[in-house]
């Protein structure tokens, strides 16, 4: 794949909108080492009509209501952020633009597609422990011959973990392919899309591991190859 700019496929990467300049520099790198053209998207950035590919990041909670869940008092929200993202799923997904979606970005396209989210995996999980690192501490198990598995190369993985909800019932066409050794859930597939992936760990801030930059990879060609179809 040629690196010049204008022939890079264009990658939107959902932000809030005071993101961190050096978290979005490591979603900028991520995508740019592999050959996309990395575009930020937030709640006051218009959004292009046109991308290539779309990675849904990560950040504040979703909304409880959006799944039916109950109302958490003590952690943050950004609405105007959860409307972005799912106009960019409804439009996106119907034309199999190639999604990945990053520990929030996960839960997103789980209830984009009709699916439920733990509201706060330490109340649900009795003497869970905290884990709440950008290090690779976490063990994680992937299902055999899933995409994912195809991607990463690999059965199982050590990630980071910044979360403290997760995916809990499945959305329309959406397999768990991969849960922690606490068995939460840590990836998801669409069965009915080419590329619909959601891990709920940051494989951005793991630049030196190959399985979590093969991911990355996978959705810039993906998104490359959809370009030009």
């Amino acid at each position: 794949m040629s690196h010049d700019a204008p022939s890079r496929p264009l990658i939107g990467i959902t932000t809030s909108d005071d993101k961190s300049q050096i978290a979005w520099l490591f979603d900028w790198f991520a995508v740019w080492r592999h050959g996309g053209r990395p575009q930020r998207l937030s709640p006051s950035r218009p959004w292009p009509g046109h991308l290539d590919g779309l990675i849904v990041g990560g950040g504040d909670d979703i909304q409880t209501h959006l799944y039916g869940g109950e109302v958490q008092l003590d952690v943050r929200v950004d609405p105007q952020r959860d409307e972005l993202e799912l106009e960019l799923l409804e439009s996106f997904i119907p034309r199999n633009t190639p999604v990945l979606g990053i520990c929030r970005g996960a839960q997103l396209i789980n209830v984009h597609l009709g699916g439920t989210l733990d509201p706060d995996i330490y109340t649900t999980h009795e003497g869970l422990k905290r884990r709440r690192t950008v290090l690779p501490r976490k063990t994680v198990d992937i299902v055999g011959d899933s995409r994912l598995h195809r991607i990463l190369g690999v059965s199982w993985c050590r990630i980071n973990s910044l979360h403290h909800q997760a995916v809990q019932r499945a959305g329309r066409g959406i397999e768990i392919v991969a849960r922690d050794r606490d068995g939460l859930v840590q990836g998801i597939e669409s069965r009915d899309h080419d590329f619909l992936i959601g891990v709920q760990w940051h494989p951005e801030w793991l630049i030196f591991n190959r399985p979590q930059q093969r991911l990355i990879r996978a959705l810039v060609e993906a998104a490359g190859r959809s370009r030009h179809q």
